[in-house]
């Protein structure tokens, strides 16, 4: 069972496990450097909370919905070196502390806002989700990447 990413217990531990991250800690696999890596663990906050990405088309939408959304919101861990999505890779340097800063933020106010404004909120690219599939997909993504960097 996955840890509730609306639990304050669940993201301050989060909290504890990304703080012990810093500019030179090393991926035990991938390639990603640590600051991409908070910055892409951010994208999948930003698909929920602002409008920066562009959606899917239908198709698109439908062809993800049938092949990856499972993998997606389901309790199994991602395998390491598990291919992402384009808007996912982070091609330029990023501020470490910047990216950090934005990822708590962002943590805290799905934390806040809680599991009753996520059940039933669409999805970037899978449609409307219920709070517990939001609750796999944040936290086992960032479990994946903390466990990434050994943390």
């Amino acid at each position: 069972m996955l840890k509730n990413i609306f639990d304050k217990t669940a993201t301050d531990e989060l909290f504890a496990r990304i703080d012990k991250l810093t500019p030179s800690t090393q991926p035990l696999w991938g390639k990603m450097s640590v600051d991409k890596m908070l910055a892409h663990c951010n994208v999948s906050y930003e698909m929920a909370f602002e409008n920066i990405h562009p959606k899917p088309n239908a198709f698109m939408r439908f062809i993800m919905k049938l092949i990856i959304k499972n993998a997606v919101v389901n309790e199994t861990p991602f395998r390491k070196n598990s291919s992402t999505a384009p808007a996912f890779l982070i091609k330029d340097e990023k501020n470490f502390e910047a990216e950090k800063a934005r990822l708590k933020a962002y943590i805290t106010k799905t934390q806040e806002l809680g599991a009753e404004h996520f059940e039933g909120k669409e999805s970037h690219s899978f449609g409307p989700l219920t709070s517990t599939e939001w609750n796999n997909m944040f936290y086992k993504h960032l479990d994946h990447h903390l466990r990434q960097f050994g943390v």
